[in-house]
């Protein structure tokens, strides 16, 4: 088969993330099967405009708008026989937000994947983009799409969208997988104190602040710090805020690292706080769950409810005082927070990319029968 990956921006993007990282693991699982692979994305300087890496071959044109005509342009000269996208069994159309609505133009079978939905994220777009496209993302896709199978990572992001009145039995829910830890990762510096971190694109709605927040709170009377992995554009406002909150010197923004400086961050912490207004899934609880180290995060966030299990292993705050309350009562508690942490780890066993490639090849491989 031929398959077409549409998404916005890939891992290389200074702005991907952990749903990216998914779409790229799904095709190359399918290029290992024989596949036919091709991903494409929007244009940026820190990538050529093509590129092949594990089997998949990348094509990136277009910027953050113009990325959505371009890639149905380059559909339908694929189908004039024109270009790299003609003779397409399957297309894989990745609504972030808004999807490409590539089913309305080509004539391959079209599988929508939606991470959650966005209604809460649309507001940091602006007025008028935030109305239009709540307004897609709520009454268009759904329309286009209403024949279409869905695939998207959790329980409570199938119910998003059963509320936006998507067939249930047309929803196909396949996890996030992991990559394994590093076999020889460094050791980050033992300093005694107790280290908070959070793993994230620094956006607005993951809201770091209430991760510092909880530094403010507790950062004293625990001697407690916070490491912050991750880069984003909102990067230059956490800074601004750590500074007026007076917290600067208890927080280090570490950027975007290499994955095995970051496991070495997440191998020294105790507990990693997720305070994101809104998640699919949340790949980062796997990965410090990987490290025996449980995920404080908040129940309306989606996701979490599902790569949590509230009092297993991690907890769910509804609010911001509830998740300092929660964070100081496990601080408190270190066997609890030990039994927290074994659980997690046992359950990030069971996640692999491998068993989340099979399950989206066996549903594109079924679509022609």
């Amino acid at each position: 088969m031929k398959i077409l990956l549409l998404c916005w921006r890939d891992s290389t993007h200074p702005q991907g993330g952990g749903s990216e990282r998914y779409l790229e693991r799904v095709g190359e699982y399918l290029a290992s099967r024989g596949h036919e692979v091709v991903y494409r994305t929007a244009g940026h300087t820190d990538a050529p405009r093509r590129s092949y890496r594990n089997g998949v071959r990348y094509s990136r044109s277009g910027g953050k708008f113009t990325v959505y005509p371009k890639a149905l342009a380059g559909i339908l000269l694929g189908r004039l026989g024109i270009g790299t996208l003609g003779r397409l069994d399957a297309v894989v159309d990745t609504q972030n937000g808004i999807p490409f609505f590539a089913r309305l133009v080509t004539g391959a079978p079209t599988v929508l994947l939606t991470h959650h939905c966005h209604r809460e994220q649309w507001p940091v777009a602006g007025p008028a983009i935030a109305r239009l496209g709540w307004f897609l993302e709520r009454r268009v896709a759904p329309l286009v799409y209403r024949r279409s199978p869905y695939v998207t990572v959790s329980g409570p992001s199938a119910d998003e969208l059963v509320g936006l009145g998507v067939d249930a039995d047309r929803i196909h829910i396949i996890r996030n997988g992991v990559d394994p830890v590093p076999e020889h990762h460094p050791r980050a510096e033992r300093t005694g104190r107790h280290h908070l971190v959070t793993l994230s694109r620094l956006v607005p709605h993951k809201q770091i602040e209430h991760a510092m927040d909880v530094v403010a709170a507790l950062g004293e009377s625990h001697d407690v710090v916070l490491d912050v992995i991750g880069s984003g554009w909102w990067e230059d406002e956490l800074r601004v805020y750590a500074q007026r909150t007076g917290v600067a010197d208890r927080v280090t923004f570490h950027g975007q690292v290499a994955e095995e400086h970051k496991h070495a961050l997440l191998d020294r912490a105790c507990l990693h706080l997720m305070p994101s207004r809104k998640e699919g899934w949340g790949l980062a609880v796997i990965e410090a769950a990987q490290h025996r180290v449980p995920t404080l995060g908040y129940r309306s966030s989606g996701g979490l409810r599902d790569s949590v299990l509230n009092g297993q292993t991690g907890m769910l705050a509804e609010d911001r005082d509830e998740l300092i309350r929660l964070t100081q009562a496990l601080l408190d508690a270190p066997e609890s927070r030990h039994d927290l942490g074994l659980a997690a780890y046992v359950r990030a066993q069971t996640f692999s990319w491998e068993r989340t490639g099979r399950q989206f090849a066996e549903l594109l491989e079924g679509l022609g029968r």
